[in-house]
């Protein structure tokens, strides 16, 4: 056995015999089958899988699916995400390439002067002074050097970086699901607001026709003039409300620019009616089991305990040695032409070891802090993963009202409808008086308006449904902890 392989057997059964120390992630176990949900009722929800990933489809408006593309595309917000995401990812090959050996060249000219004293030579011979002699000198090289990683903490800190990587990734998921929600939110809204301002309109023409009743009257000589007051002032009252909902409705406009990546002038025409989107039949809810395996924010949450598992690992290895293996080799000469020649060559190879001695517990505290963020990720895991199934829960429940609430409102305003007929008809007879007609108006007035927030309401109930069940997340969304190693 030559003496460089008497050097290195021994390095390479500590390589096959090394580890990666600190705890291994285990996934958290998933939630019984139905915990955390009340009773969907009705028939708007159906327990199952979940959304498909473009649910805003179940509206069945084009002009609504253009949209939620386009803010998909053209989004700063998601860009950004999407920015980071590349940076998390390239930031994952930057680790792994740690663990390959590293190789490195060199290249040197200088200009050297030796001092022959510093050698304990003399710089005169024979009384005769010389100096000290002056050179060029040209050096060439490379060097490799290997680190054996012993303990992981190489593996660990890659095992870190695609977990935090993967964290990125959901968090980027979680953004799509959002802006895709609130384009949806925000395009209901407006519906909502052009059907109250149609419905606003239609009740002044009702205020309108009540003048007209009650002036028809007074110049037949059967009314009075407080009567006609009466009534113009319900339409003058009336009329005070539509400036501020064609306000609400040019901020909603903005706010959907917002959403798309566009300035306001670039936004087409928002002439958006309830009637105009379909109310899905049925609504998939993911059942707690597959809400934790489909719910971005709650993948990013594991991804981001899976990160400060592994950190522990990272901060434990730095406690114990490490060896590094290496070779070099150099040549130097002082003429450029023989730079290449095997007479001017020398190598070294060699083995490094490094083990903490003392750092004034600094090593020690960075494994327990390690360790106490660790169990603050798990607290913030299990936080996300209660919040998502009380959000769902609640918004299983709001759907069961509003379906009921619908139903009292629908009948409400039929009868208030009815009730205002027969007002109108009595005055006009002449066998009742202005107030009571304008009180029926009134009351008209309030079930049309309930019944139209009880519908915007509903839609917007179940789009926020699909976005809490987890529809609408990336098409090549792989996870990228699958490509992590084994410790």
């Amino acid at each position: 056995m030559t003496c460089k392989t008497a050097l290195l057997a021994p390095m390479v059964l500590l390589a096959a015999g090394c580890t990666a120390v600190g705890p291994d992630f285990a996934a958290p176990a998933p939630p019984p089958p139905q915990a955390g949900y009340a009773s969907a009722g009705g028939k708007r929800a159906a327990l199952a899988e979940g959304p498909d990933r473009t649910w805003w489809k179940a509206f069945g408006s084009a002009r609504l699916d253009g949209l939620v593309d386009q803010a998909l595309a053209g989004n700063h917000s998601l860009a950004s995400s999407r920015a980071t995401l590349e940076k998390a990812r390239e930031r994952i090959r930057a680790v792994a390439g740690r663990k390959l050996p590293q190789v490195d060249a060199n290249a040197r000219g200088e200009y050297q002067q030796v001092n022959l004293a510093a050698f304990g030579l003399s710089d005169q011979f024979g009384g005769a002074s010389f100096g000290n002699p002056e050179f060029d000198l040209y050096t060439v090289g490379g060097g490799v050097s290997y680190d054996l990683d012993l303990f992981g903490r190489n593996r660990r800190s890659l095992e870190q970086a695609v977990a935090e990587a993967e964290a990125q990734q959901r968090a980027t998921e979680a953004a799509h699901l959002v802006v895709a929600g609130r384009v949806v939110a925000q395009v209901l809204a407006i519906a909502a607001l052009n059907d109250r301002l149609a419905t606003e309109r239609a009740l002044l023409a009702e205020d309108e026709r009540n003048v007209s009743l009650t002036r028809a009257r007074y110049d037949g000589g059967a009314g009075t003039m407080v009567e006609v007051l009466a009534a113009q002032g319900q339409l003058a009252g009336d009329r005070a409300d539509v400036p501020a909902l064609e306000q609400q409705v040019v901020e909603g406009r903005d706010m959907l620019a917002v959403l798309l990546g566009i300035s306001p002038a670039e936004l087409g025409p928002t002439d958006f009616s309830l009637d105009q989107f379909a109310l899905p039949a049925t609504v998939p809810v993911a059942v707690p089991s597959r809400l934790v395996h489909k719910r971005p924010d709650i993948l990013e949450a594991e991804a981001r305990l899976h990160a400060a598992i592994a950190a522990i690992g990272v901060a434990t290895a730095e406690l114990y040695p490490d060896i590094t293996l290496g070779a070099s080799i150099t040549q130097s000469t002082s003429e450029p032409g023989k730079i290449l020649s095997s007479r001017f060559n020398a190598f070294d190879i060699f083995a490094g070891l490094t083990a903490p001695i003392f750092h004034g517990g600094t090593l020690k505290a960075n494994q327990r802090g390690a360790e106490a963020e660790a169990r603050a990720v798990a607290a913030d895991y299990r936080q996300v993963v209660t919040e998502a199934f009380g959000q769902v829960s609640t918004l299983l429940s709001a759907l069961e009202i509003d379906g009921r609430e619908l139903a009292v409102r629908g009948e409400s305003e039929t009868i208030a409808d009815r009730s205002l007929h027969l007002s109108r008809r009595s005055f006009q007879v002449g066998n009742s008086g202005i107030l009571q007609v304008l009180d029926a108006s009134r009351t008209y007035q309030r079930a049309r308006l309930a019944l139209l927030e009880t519908r915007t309401r509903q839609y917007q109930n179940i789009a926020r449904l699909y976005v809490a069940t987890a529809g609408g997340w990336l098409p090549d969304a792989t996870p990228l902890a699958a490509n992590a190693p084994t410790p």
